[in-house]
């Protein structure tokens, strides 16, 4: 006898049943909403792209144990699975030269890491990017961080933190100033504050730096607070250019857009290798669930595929951890079940009930009709389970006057055809 068994997803793969789903799409329409009301538009990339396009722009770390590689079994090419969707955008822009500038862009795709998978962290999820190219002005993550702030608004967040820093202070500070020869090995380190902790993070920088050096690097690490303070304390004790041109910079931005959830945060560096200017990311205070959006500048990746030398930024939403925290603070519920506004209950009248099912749609009402020959009382059952406001009860009579018997809620009313689709949409307030 051969016996089947069903295999389980992979780890950090998931299925999302209706209710999750209800609220994923809900989600998506929202952020997308936003998205053009800022003026971006829409743009697909590939989920599978060669090697090459990855190679060289993330990192030793995310290259070397992140991305999903392997070898085209037909042509033997080198693959790797989207692991983010900056690196593929860059690639289209060295691709097509014209596009009017600045482009506004936004996607909302699956991205894939080979991450250990724990709450709010998975190997597939989605991100939402927005991106401004072409514009190397102050305006550009002005926007980007207005945009940043608008979805947590949107989205009901109160307690959040947009943690604000810049590439460049980071290189004036720790290289120019502190003489740390292999800067991209402590930014690593550093960008694992959040699960080593401080001690943890004390122990591994020891055993590159000498004590000195990493007594400085933690009391560094302390310097956050409201922008204007700790750019002031920064520029007095590392009067050097790298860190003047980065609070110039960072001035500006900040006199465009409101400042009460902006910290700036010497300790937080972004651990990807492309970006070259401000970097941010936004955190809540509860759930402890790790940043739920990031981005920054990162003007010389374009020109690595051969294109245009054009300044880009741009912040990612991770939609998982978006979700995940806004389920756990009671901003969404998981109570729809269905797409459908109305339930047809067939009281044997098909054609009738096909017809007035086709009645409703035209009229744009998401309608369901019984495909299983079912009794009244199990056909209303099935609805309810479904939680469909509206119920329709069609039978001889109805059909004889042309009419139907509408139920929502504790009102039930027997309504004219030509008059179904006004009267249902009144009860649904449509």
């Amino acid at each position: 006898m051969t016996v089947y068994f069903m295999s389980p997803v992979p780890r950090g793969m998931r299925d999302f049943n209706t209710e999750v789903m209800l609220l994923r799409e809900s989600v998506f329409s929202r952020l997308k909403t936003i998205f053009e009301s800022f003026g971006f538009d829409p743009l697909e990339t590939p989920i599978v792209e060669l090697w090459e396009t990855f190679k060289g722009k993330y990192g030793d770390e995310a290259e070397n144990q992140m991305l999903y590689y392997f070898k085209d079994k037909l042509g033997g090419r080198e693959m790797a699975l989207r692991y983010d969707l900056t690196v593929p955008l860059a690639r289209f822009m060295a691709e097509n030269p014209n596009i009017p500038l600045p482009f506004c862009r936004y996607h909302i795709g699956r991205v894939y890491r080979y991450d250990r998978p724990q709450k709010g962290r998975y190997r597939e999820f989605w991100q939402c990017d927005a991106d401004i190219v072409g514009s190397a002005e102050p305006e550009a993550e002005a926007l980007i961080l207005k945009l940043t702030l608008e979805v947590m608004k949107q989205f009901k967040f109160k307690k959040f933190t947009i943690n604000l820093n810049d590439r460049r202070l980071l290189r004036g500070v720790f290289e120019t100033a502190l003489g740390i020869k292999e800067p991209n090995q402590v930014y690593t380190l550093m960008d694992k504050l959040d699960k080593i902790g401080e001690a943890g993070l004390e122990k591994e920088l020891k055993k590159l730096l000498e004590e000195e050096k990493v007594n400085e690097i933690m009391n560094l690490l302390k310097m956050k607070g409201r922008p204007e303070k700790v750019l002031s304390e920064l520029l007095e004790k590392f009067p050097n250019e790298d860190v003047k041109e980065a609070a110039d910079y960072l001035k500006k931005v900040l006199k465009l857009i409101p400042t009460e959830n902006i910290v700036l945060n010497l300790g937080m560096v972004r651990g990807l290798d492309y970006y070259t200017g401000p970097i941010f990311e936004t955190v809540v205070d509860e759930p402890k669930i790790g940043s739920i959006t990031g981005g920054g500048r990162y003007d010389q990746l374009i020109a690595k595929y051969g294109g245009k030398d054009l300044p880009a930024v741009g912040t990612s939403i991770g939609v998982e951890r978006l979700i995940d925290a806004g389920v756990e603070l009671g901003l969404f519920t998981l109570n729809a079940k269905t797409t459908a506004q109305v339930g047809i209950v067939n009281l044997g009248v098909r054609e009738y009930a096909w017809k007035v099912a086709e009645l409703l749609r035209n009229s744009g009402l998401a309608t369901r009709v019984d495909l299983m020959n079912r009794k009244e009382k199990k056909q209303s059952e099935y609805y309810r389970k479904l939680k469909i406001p509206v119920l329709v009860f069609l039978g001889e009579r109805e059909a004889k006057a042309k009419q139907a018997t509408v139920v929502c809620g504790k009102s039930r009313e027997e309504v004219k055809l030509e008059d179904l689709s006004a009267k249902i949409k009144t009860f649904l307030g449509v």
